[in-house]
């Protein structure tokens, strides 16, 4: 048996794709819902035809199969959104209501069975969100004032055209910032930057009384806090100001190749320790996986040099830095293994089959807010583990039941995990995975959203 790892415990993103469809079902109150329509912007749509249902009713997994919505609504205005829920708050038998960004989600989380999805992007169709607004301020700093509806690619466009960038991101950009905000935010600047969620100035939040609220850490603190991380569950981010720095004008990417896991995962804690990088991302290259889903970018001239290192060693470790050429200082972390062996050299191999990358990011624990809704690993240092599987229709069983043996691996070696994009089914295992926030998070949405109207697809407070 493994032992337990004392320094590092993990964030486990895990995610399959596959396809799958649902079907519809309508609560009595929807046929009240045209009739709301008179209250919403001219350019606004309430639609329920089959071609909208169908689109709110997948997300990126296409895994689960939940009941169609109801009714989608394309906002051109906050107000509109505001009308919906304030709407749906004053039933004495609410229906539910999720804000649906870029779909970016693999179990549901965006989907509201028999209730309404909001398509948060038609803001931008409309030009009458929030717009994203750069603002150089002598007191503040520089930060942008940016529409939940809008992409971390859009913000960043906008932002570099000023010389700034946003202090921390996701990896993968296309994702809305009202999502990232809601659920924490991951990538190669966390570890010295900490996440977007600990990154942000102030918000606009609808809540789930259909109250647009400003937050920050300073006003309406509670509500702040309890929005980022807060997976949805106590308001719709509809404007966030985000903390903006000098872009980069040149930067040095390196990658490093190993096959001893030890020697990567000391490395990675230690240039982590030390006060230079601006980037740090490890990634791993098995037999199984092509290099079109290698995480990092190669010439293809080198393709075949790792390949032949691929079926030598099983298993290549890949460290990614960058550095805005700083100078570096040092001192040492400890090394963990347990994790590798019992999962990259023993669980994952088992299936003979394609998968897409495998992402390892050292992260330090006091980046993270403990007063926001988001949940880390108590150790000063842990990991985000994500395997971002993708398979057919007919072959994600295999990769699923993959995924629950990492899980009872865990518990059994004494490995404490949190789950990131979490995909939980009762309230048990919720309270669980908050451990000590639980109470407060529960309070939260007793203030926030006490009819339980507000992203349903979580299945934290109902059940579906």
């Amino acid at each position: 048996m493994a032992k337990s790892c004392p320094i590092s415990t993990f964030f486990i993103i895990i995610s399959v794709l596959s396809h799958f469809t649902s079907r519809i079902g309508l609560r009595p109150w929807a046929d009240a819902l045209p009739l709301e329509r008179q209250s919403l912007d001219n350019a606004s749509r309430l639609r329920v035809d089959p071609d909208a249902i169908r689109m709110a009713s997948r997300d990126f997994g296409k895994l689960v199969h939940l009941p169609n919505p109801a009714a989608v609504l394309y906002p051109c205005s906050i107000e509109d959104i505001a009308s919906l829920v304030k709407f749906s708050y004053n039933l004495s038998s609410p229906f539910s209501i999720a804000a649906r960004g870029r779909g970016h989600c693999h179990s549901g989380q965006a989907m509201a069975p028999h209730g309404v999805v909001v398509e948060m992007r038609s803001l931008n169709d409309c030009s009458r969100g929030s717009g994203i607004r750069v603002t150089k301020n002598s007191i503040l700093g520089s930060y942008a004032d940016v529409g939940g509806e809008h992409s971390s690619y859009g913000v960043l466009k906008a932002t570099v055209k000023h010389g700034l960038a946003p202090v921390s991101w996701t990896d993968y950009l296309y994702l809305t910032v009202g999502g990232v905000l809601s659920n924490g935010g991951i990538s190669g600047q966390t570890f010295r930057r900490g996440p977007p969620i600990s990154n942000v100035y102030e918000m606009d939040v609808l809540t789930g009384k259909g109250e647009l609220v400003t937050c920050s850490e300073d006003t309406n603190s509670k509500l702040f806090f309890a929005v980022l991380g807060g997976l949805g569950q106590f308001g719709i981010i509809t404007r966030a100001r985000i903390v903006l720095e000098p872009a980069p004008k040149r930067v040095k990417w390196i990658h490093m190749l190993y096959h001893d896991f030890s020697a990567f995962s000391r490395d990675q804690e230690h240039l982590i320790s030390i006060n230079g990088l601006d980037y740090l991302e490890g990634s791993l290259f098995l037999h199984n996986c092509p290099p079109n889903n290698w995480r990092s970018s190669f010439s293809p001239s080198d393709y075949p040099r790792i390949s032949s290192l691929i079926s030598k060693k099983g298993i290549i470790y890949c460290l990614e830095v960058v550095k805005y050429y700083d100078d570096l200082t040092s001192h040492t972390v400890d090394e963990v293994s347990d994790f590798n062996s019992g999962v990259f050299r023993d669980i994952l191999p088992k299936i003979n089959q394609t998968t897409g990358p495998i992402h390892v990011y050292p992260m330090i624990r006091n980046k993270w807010d403990d007063r926001m809704s988001a949940v880390t690993p108590d150790e000063d240092i842990f990991y985000a583990i994500g395997l971002l599987h993708s398979s057919g229709a007919d072959d994600w069983k295999p990769l699923e039941n993959q995924n629950k043996e990492i899980l009872q691996f865990c518990d059994k070696a004494g490995i404490k995990i949190k789950l990131y994009l979490s995909r939980y089914t009762t309230k048990e295992d919720w309270m669980k995975h908050f451990g000590p926030k639980w109470k407060t998070f529960e309070d939260r949405k007793a203030q926030f959203d006490p009819k339980i109207i507000l992203s349903p697809g979580q299945r934290i407070f109902n059940s579906i």
